[in-house]
């Protein structure tokens, strides 16, 4: 399916160990059979202020997935339509089955600014608590390999861009 063609609707499930932890509609924007893009509302009617930025009902994400990669990232937009970044999780490749887009989240997370002044790796603790690294050492260094990979393109000039292009 190509952006330019029609919308259609999927759910997007966040999985993390092994549960649900969201599900949300989305628009299904492109999919090229690699990497899927959607685009969705924040998910919840609350402001979550994680300090570096806030998410706000109102607030639209373009999310794109890989069926190849270990990891999505998220641009996120103010209602108005102003950047406020990008937030990338690191996650398993993911499925796309049955009008639902899953994903399992890994913990790592990382947020870039919209001027990439700021690139913050985020969940380190989180994953070390996980025990994914004992469970599944394989998962664990390719999930470590994702984020370094992911602050290294934020890193670079063109950020995301090639990436997302």
């Amino acid at each position: 399916m190509s952006a330019a063609s029609a919308e259609a609707g999927l759910t997007v499930v966040l999985v993390k160990a092994g549960k649900t932890k969201i599900s949300y509609p989305a628009a299904l924007l492109a999919d090229n059979g690699t990497r899927v893009t959607v685009r969705a509302p924040w998910a919840s009617a609350r402001v979550r202020d994680f300090g570096f930025v806030r998410f706000e009902p109102g607030d639209v994400l373009t999310e794109h997935y890989w069926r190849d990669a270990w990891f999505a990232v998220k641009e996120v937009r103010s209602g108005a339509g102003e950047l406020k970044g990008w937030y990338c999780d690191v996650t398993r490749p993911a499925v796309l089955r049955d009008g639902e887009l899953v994903v399992e989240d890994l913990d790592l997370d990382l947020w870039v600014s919209a001027d990439r002044s700021g690139v913050l790796r985020l969940d380190e603790d989180e994953f070390e608590e996980s025990g994914l690294a004992d469970r599944d050492p394989e998962a664990a260094r390719a999930a470590v390999e994702a984020l370094d990979e992911l602050e290294r393109l934020a890193r670079t000039p063109e950020g995301f861009a090639g990436l997302l292009g």
